[in-house]
């Protein structure tokens, strides 16, 4: 499971308005009847319009100021693993974002008019997508990069010497090319992925845009607060503030393993992630002293996230996390880090 939290992007070429990104969510359903789209949905209705979304979002923004983010975008990615459990992919879906929004509002630190905020105070819409491409930041890129760029290079050559401008043996460079792209580490369906190229499998995943103000309009609700929980003096009142995120994704995670009975691997989970990042040496400790099984398990799941197979197993717990870890350090951050405000 990978949740992401980012805040609307203001500034540059990124207006004030939510339609852009509303207008995004909206691309697959471009070419589907109208019983094959997927709708916007929230805590009390289905089939959401879009223009209502981008409306109710651009019209609770009270008192915000013009740098400040007036929603965030919260995307949830459950694994192929996780995926497996769901019996109807877009209902099953829709039931866990219903009971993730309530995680979601439980690890506020806030209070309204006295009392613990609840479902009922937030506004949002979710939408269900089934398709993915792969990005720039994603270790098939990457990792198949060097052979990308040959390719370029020598088809460069090959309309240089087309041109006139350059003289070569064009077959022989179209042999290299041919060459280069059965090589290339990462493939799909035979040919180098590429950046672009749809994702194969299951790709379901949630997309959630929540107002930063609450359904009042009179509350701010940051998600990307500094703080987990405490207090300040404001007006000679104090008042609670605050966001943990390390509880949200814990609940996330716990809520989803319930609903569909789902047992999580050591791997799988957030705080795994966060001590590889972290503390290296904790994690690779903790996944040698797992029991046979669970461990086989751990290291297919590591592959699949883009974290190379340790090719044997050291004599110590120290030589596993010194070798592997100098390795991986720097994409690696990317690659598991499970919030884009920050883990």
């Amino acid at each position: 499971m990978y949740i992401t939290i980012t805040p609307q992007k203001l500034g540059g070429t990124y207006g004030q308005s939510s339609a852009d990104f509303v207008g995004y969510l909206e691309k697959e359903n471009e070419g589907l009847e109208q019983r094959d789209m997927e709708h916007f949905f929230n805590q009390y209705g289905d089939e959401i319009p879009a223009e209502e979304v981008v409306k109710e979002i651009d019209g609770n923004t009270a008192k915000l100021k013009k740098k400040e983010p007036k929603f965030y975008s919260i995307t949830v990615s459950p694994s192929k693993y996780e995926l497996r459990k769901l019996k109807n992919n877009s209902q099953d879906l829709k039931n866990y974002t219903h009971e993730l929004m309530k995680d979601y509002v439980a690890s506020f630190n806030r209070e309204i008019n006295g009392r613990p905020i609840s479902i009922n105070d937030i506004k949002y819409y979710a939408k269900i997508e089934h398709q993915r491409t792969f990005k720039g930041t994603d270790f098939q890129i990457k990792e198949n990069q060097p052979y990308a760029s040959k390719i370029l290079q020598l088809k460069t050559e090959i309309r240089n010497i087309q041109d006139g401008r350059a003289k070569g043996n064009i077959k022989k460079m179209n042999r290299e090319i041919a060459k280069l792209e059965r090589q290339a580490p990462h493939q799909q369906n035979g040919k180098r992925i590429v950046q672009g190229m749809s994702k194969d499998g299951n790709q379901s995943h949630i997309h959630i845009i929540v107002s930063r103000k609450d359904a009042s309009n009179s509350v701010s609700l940051s998600p990307g607060s500094k703080h987990k929980a405490s207090e300040v003096e404001m007006h000679g009142k104090k008042v609670k503030r605050g966001f943990d995120r390390d509880a949200f994704f814990v609940k996330a995670e716990k809520t989803f393993d319930k609903t569909f009975g789902y047992k999580r691997n050591f791997a799988e989970t957030y705080k795994a992630r966060k001590d590889f990042v972290k503390n290296p040496n904790l994690y690779f400790a903790a996944l040698m002293k797992l029991p046979a099984n669970e461990k086989a398990l751990a290291f297919k799941m590591i592959t699949k996230t883009g974290l190379p197979v340790i090719p044997s197993i050291p004599l110590s717990q120290a030589q596993i996390a010194l070798r592997v870890f100098k390795r991986l350090r720097r994409g690696a951050e990317i690659a598991i880090k499970s919030s884009s405000i920050g883990i």
